[in-house]
C-alpha cells in the first residue's frame, strides 16, 4: 500500500508540474477567447442563435485546454519551466535549441510498440501512456458537449487530425515523434466522446444547457 501511495503522489508530482507548464498559454487563450467573444455572438446572432453561460463556461475551459495542451506539445520539452529561463536568462542555454530535421527523422518512432504490460508495468512508461491517453480526452468531448450533430467519427478525426498535426511538428522542436502517441491520443479523443455518450444518457436536460438555443425561445 505504502508503494502504491508513493507511486500516485509521485504521479500527482508529475501532472501538477505539467499542468503548471500549460498556465502561460492557458491564459493567452482566455485572453483571446474574451476578445473574440463579440465576434462569435453577432455571427450566432446572424443564425438566430445564442451561446448561453454554460456553453460559454464549456468552450471557455476548452479553448484554455487547447492552449496549454499546444504549450506542452508544440514547443521544446521544458520550454516553460522557470529553470530554462533562468538558464535562458544567464545566457547558457538558447530559448530555442537548434534541431537538426535529419537526426529528428532518422529517430521518428514510425512502428507500433506498446503492450498491455507496458501500460500496467508503473514508472514514468506507463504514465506516458496513461497521460497521452487522458490528456486527449477534452479533444474528443468538448467539441461533442457544445457542437452540432456530435458522431464519434468526429471526435476520432479531431483526435488523429490534432495527434499528426503535432507529432509533426515535433520533429521541428526537437521533441520525440512517435506514431504510438499518435494511437494513443486518438483513443483519449474516443474515450471522451464516449464520457459524452453516457453524460448524455444519464443526464440529457443537463446537457442540453450546452447547446445554442434560438433567439427568443428556449
Amino acid at each position: 500500500m505504502g508503494s502504491l501511495l508513493e507511486r500516485l503522489i509521485w504521479y500527482g508530482e508529475v501532472s501538477l508540474d505539467y499542468v503548471l507548464q500549460m498556465l502561460p498559454c492557458a491564459l493567452l487563450g482566455g485572453i483571446l477567447f474574451f476578445l473574440l467573444r463579440p465576434l462569435r455572438r453577432r455571427r450566432l446572432a446572424e443564425r438566430g442563435l445564442i451561446s448561453g453561460p454554460w456553453r460559454e463556461g464549456a468552450m471557455l475551459l476548452f479553448t484554455l485546454f487547447c492552449f496549454g495542451l499546444a504549450a506542452l506539445t508544440l514547443f521544446p520539452a521544458y520550454f516553460w519551466t522557470r529553470d530554462h529561463w533562468y538558464w535562458v536568462v544567464q545566457g547558457v542555454e538558447p530559448a530555442f535549441a537548434p534541431v537538426d530535421l535529419a537526426e529528428a527523422l532518422g529517430q521518428a518512432q514510425l512502428v507500433p510498440s506498446l503492450t498491455p504490460e507496458q501500460a500496467m508495468a508503473g514508472g514514468w512508461v506507463s504514465y506516458m501512456i496513461w497521460a497521452n491517453a487522458l490528456i486527449f480526452l477534452p479533444v474528443g468531448f468538448f467539441p461533442a458537449l457544445v457542437g452540432e450533430r456530435p458522431r464519434w467519427w468526429k471526435s476520432l478525426l479531431y483526435g488523429l487530425g490534432s495527434s499528426v498535426f503535432i507529432e509533426v511538428e515535433q520533429l521541428f522542436s526537437g521533441r520525440s515523434t512517435d506514431i504510438d502517441d499518435v494511437i494513443l491520443n486518438t483513443v483519449g479523443a474516443l474515450l471522451g466522446y464516449w464520457v459524452f455518450l453516457l453524460l448524455r444518457h444519464g443526464f440529457p436536460r443537463f446537457l442540453s444547457r450546452f447547446r445554442c438555443t434560438k433567439s427568443g425561445g428556449p
